[in-house]
Parts: structure tokens; sequence; C-alpha cells
């Protein structure tokens, strides 16, 4: 398989999250910054004479704003885009409707004045290129081509990733193997990352108001978590919210995990509920699945069904394994289905799967196995 680098263009109206990005890139052996320009107008010139594999994309820039560039994108010429944002309500909507247009991720402005954060943020964005590159990007419904060369055929990226030590689940939990859980109550435990906000629109649409609780990890910063809980309790039968320390977990309920704390489920005596916790990040996120899917081996077992959908890596692979071997059913999104296969891939070779689906046969499958009432 080739080496062939990542070829990355950064469009973004600041200078310094420009020298910043090509920093952090100037730090990797797979990938290479091709151009970068401070507004659409500059990227659709510099598209010109090379393509990009992945596109940066900030927002909120003169002449041309973001979304205006990324509908335009996508109409004529599809390429894996990340919407770089600031973290603010308007924004974090906008970020969701970049998604929506064709976006396969969405990141942080990069926290510039620590370097705990810093390195956080470098972490993220270095992990959302090569998820990008990976990506399947919808070419459905291209009327035209933009007025650049066609992309020739290109080998194939190499997929084996060096990247830095990286904490387990054990930095925040132990995984205690229990094999009798008395208290009876089921709950849905879902994990996702790249392409992931799409497909838990899908199975929650699709979620009666009798289902069991639901407890969700989708890759996404602060803010965005609760915008993107915000639209889907719009539009699903049951109720979406972003999950608070406390919260029980109830039939006709779906708690997604804040984008700055794991999402860890909890038991007492009557119930189920979550906890939140800001450790360090585990499989390089936070929240991690794997934070999420050990907590549920802990403490659900036989009463769990987990899901584990789209996503570049490996979180959720090895503790989805514990669930299982805790009595829970487990479901993997089919490669076919998945913008990347790399979660759901590794969670098989785990052994922690117990079925593979396409996307749209998950809800379907999950309603008859429990048996609700649409």
């Amino acid at each position: 398989m080739s080496g062939r680098k990542i070829k990355v263009l950064i469009i973004d109206d600041s200078a310094l999250i420009r020298q910043t990005f090509k920093s952090f890139f100037e730090e990797t052996k797979d990938i290479e910054v091709i151009a970068t320009a401070g507004d659409p107008y500059i990227a659709a010139h510099k598209m010109q004479k090379e393509i990009p594999d992945v596109i940066t994309l900030d927002i909120e820039m003169p002449r041309m704003d973001g979304l205006t560039f990324l509908k335009k994108l996508m109409k004529q010429y599809p390429l894996p885009v990340i919407v770089v944002s600031g973290v603010s309500p308007q924004n974090s909507q906008n970020a969701l409707k970049a998604l929506e247009y064709g976006a396969v991720e969405i990141i942080n402005k990069p926290e510039l004045y620590t370097k705990e954060k810093l390195e956080e943020s470098k972490t993220r964005l270095i992990d959302a290129v090569r998820a990008a590159s990976l990506s399947k990007i919808n070419r459905i419904g291209v009327k035209q081509k933009i007025e650049i060369p066609e992309k020739k055929a290109k080998p194939k990226f190499k997929t084996d990733f060096k990247v830095a030590p990286k904490n387990s689940a054990d930095i925040i939990l132990p995984y205690t193997k229990k094999k009798n859980f008395l208290f009876k109550q089921q709950i849905i435990a879902i994990g996702a990352s790249t392409g992931g906000t799409e497909a838990i629109r899908m199975i929650l649409e699709q979620m009666p108001l009798n289902c069991p609780g639901i407890v969700i990890v989708q890759h996404m910063p602060p803010v965005f978590t609760k915008s993107f809980a915000d639209r889907l309790n719009d539009i699903c039968q049951i109720e979406v919210r972003e999950a608070k320390n406390g919260d029980k977990v109830e039939k006709g309920l779906a708690l997604i995990a804040p984008g700055s704390h794991h999402l860890l489920l909890k038991h007492r005596a009557d119930s189920y509920y979550v906890e939140l916790n800001d450790g360090p990040l585990v499989n390089r996120h936070r929240p991690s699945v794997d934070v999420l899917f050990r907590s549920v081996a802990n403490n659900a077992g036989t009463n769990a069904i987990g899901i584990i959908l789209t996503g570049m890596g490996d979180d959720g692979a090895r503790c989805m394994a514990e669930m299982k071997e805790s009595g829970a059913f487990n479901i993997a999104q089919s490669e076919e289905t998945c913008v990347v296969f790399g979660m759901p891939k590794e969670a098989i070779k785990h052994g922690g799967t117990d079925i593979t689906l396409p996307l749209e046969e998950i809800a379907p499958f999950v309603i008859k196995k429990l048996n609700l009432q649409l």
C-alpha cells in the first residue's frame, strides 16, 4: 500500500489559525499542506492548480462564508471537508448545517493559551484529517463540474498511522467483570464518530416512545453536542437532550454526552443514571465510547444493547467486547453504510459484536428484538 501523504487545503481568514494548523501538520509524516487561503475565492483559485484530499474550512469569513462555499463545493465537486468553528450557539447551529450539507467533521478553533489545550486541539485536528481522508463522500445530485481539473486516480492512503500513546478506559474506571445483574431495566448504548451525526439521527428518528433509555457518545466538541441534541429533539418522537450529571436514564429518553465530558452509566436501587467525568482523553477522545461501554458492561450487562456506528479508530472496540462478556447484545454498522468503517471494524475484530447490519436496518432490528410497540 502506498504511503502517499494526505494533501490538505486550509481555508481560514485568520493568519494565526492558518499558521497554527500548518505547524500541526508539519509535525506529522502523513499529512502535507498544499495551500492555505484567507477566503473561499482564494481557495477556489488555488484549487485550479492542485486538488486537495481534505479541506479544513472556517465558517465565518469575509466575502463568502464557509456554508455558502461548502454548498457550492458539494454540488459541483464533493471533497471531504472538516468544519472549523468558534464556540458559540450560533456557530454550533451553522456547523450542524454544514454536516447536513456534506461536511464530515466538526472541530473547535484551537485553544492557543495553554499547552494542554493546544495539544488536545492538535490531536483532534490531525485525527479528523486522517478520518476525513478515508471517508466516503456522497456524490448523489452532482449536476456540474467545477472549473478545475478532474481528479486522477490516486493510490490509497497509508492507514497504519503512527499516533502518540493513548489512555485506555482504565484511567477513568476499572472493569468489574460482573455476570449477574439483578436489576432488570433495558438500556441502549450507542457510540459513533465521523459520519455519526447522520447515523444517530436515522436511528433515533425511528425509535418509539416506549423504547428503553438511550445513552450516546458522539465524538463532537463542546457546545455542538447541545445543539445536536436540541435539533434531534425537534424531529424525533422521543426526547433527546444533552446529558447533565445525575440525569436518570428513562424510557423514551436519549442522553447525549457533552463534548467536554465522558459519560458513564451508573445504577442505584431503582434506576440507571448518568455521571459526567472531565478526566483525561481516552483513546484520544473526551467523551470516549470505551468509557461509556465499560460503564454499561459494569452496570447493565445483560440488560443492554450496544450499537457501534461509523467512525475512524478503535474507540469502543475493547469495551464493547467487555459488554458482550457481561451479557449485552451488540450491533455493528455495516461497512457499506459507514462513512468510515474503522470503529465497527475494530469492534468486530475484538469479538465484541453479535451482528452486523446496514444502518437503515439497525432501528427496526432493535424494535423487533425488544418487542417495542410502534
